[in-house]
């Protein structure tokens, strides 16, 4: 199987540490992933909120690019990344007016398009692809005593749902005890981080980011995992402002899942880019 990966935006720049353990693990379980040549950004929220026609042909040119370098699975990594690439896709299987408008923009710029890719996130290929058992034979140390949040965030199984139950996903959190840690249960696993809000709505932001740090430290949990660089961000690196406004010390790591296996598979820290860390997750690993 060849699987194509698109990086996105936030994974060449603040999530770099996401890209670096994602590239580390799969290599470390032997699925290769090649960079699609030439992407572009995917919008997240912006393109589709100012022109929804131009925002889905721009974003489909990304799938066209995949299908012309010969890939039948594109990795999307990023949720926001993820979730547009998979509203495309799902536009153009469902919406043939939408669809005709698409191949007609892409026919302009001479990307002839058929539309056979699949959109897929790293947790449906580690789980349905590459198993569970393989994930357990890769595994150097495993984490034991280690208690773990699993924070998918809002977007990763919403609106469309392919491959984790919408209202109590479990990937993650497969994966964590296959490792040997323990997922904690942490009901707001699903809830919004604020999204942009932290910078726009900052009171809002900051206390829906303390509500999730909160429970995270009350339910015992030694780390935060996620699958979003946008959710990394505000739950890493308001810490100590909401520490400070709401009177409570809710100082946790934060993670990327990636990380957290590639510990277990003993890959050293900086391939897994835990240098970049601004919470405490070098000393989470001594």
């Amino acid at each position: 199987m060849k699987y194509l990966y698109y990086p996105g935006c936030s994974l060449k720049s603040s999530g770099k540490s996401y890209e670096e353990s994602l590239l580390s693990v799969f290599k470390k379980l032997n699925v290769p992933l090649e960079e699609i040549q030439d992407w572009n950004c995917c919008g997240a929220t912006n393109y589709m909120a100012i022109n929804e026609n131009s925002a889905i042909s721009l974003i489909a040119r990304n799938l066209a690019i995949a299908e012309k370098q010969g890939g039948a699975d594109i990795i999307a990594p990023c949720a926001a990344c993820y979730m547009g690439l998979l509203k495309t896709k799902n536009y153009l299987d469902t919406d043939e007016k939408i669809k005709a408008k698409v191949l007609e923009d892409l026919n302009k710029i001479g990307m002839p398009f058929s539309n056979k890719v699949n959109v897929r996130h790293p947790l449906d290929v580690l789980i349905n692809d590459i198993g569970l058992k393989t994930i357990e034979t890769a595994i150097f140390e495993p984490l034991k005593g280690l208690k773990v949040a699993c924070y998918y965030g809002c977007q990763l199984i919403r609106p469309i749902n392919t491959f984790d139950d919408q209202r109590d996903p479990h990937t993650m959190d497969d994966i964590v005890k296959t490792l040997g840690a323990e997922s904690v249960d942490w009901p707001l696993k699903t809830r919004c981080c604020s999204g942009s809000m932290t910078s726009t709505i900052s009171d809002i932001g900051m206390r829906m980011n303390f509500l999730l740090l909160k429970e995270a430290k009350f339910r015992g949990a030694d780390v935060i995992i996620t699958s979003c660089p946008l959710c990394q961000f505000n739950l890493e690196c308001f810490q100590g402002k909401v520490s400070k406004m709401f009177g409570e010390d809710v100082k946790i790591p934060v993670m990327y899942f990636t990380q957290l296996m590639g510990m277990a598979f003993g890959i050293n820290d900086k391939e897994l880019g835990l240098q970049r860390s601004l919470s405490p997750a070098l000393s989470l690993v001594k």
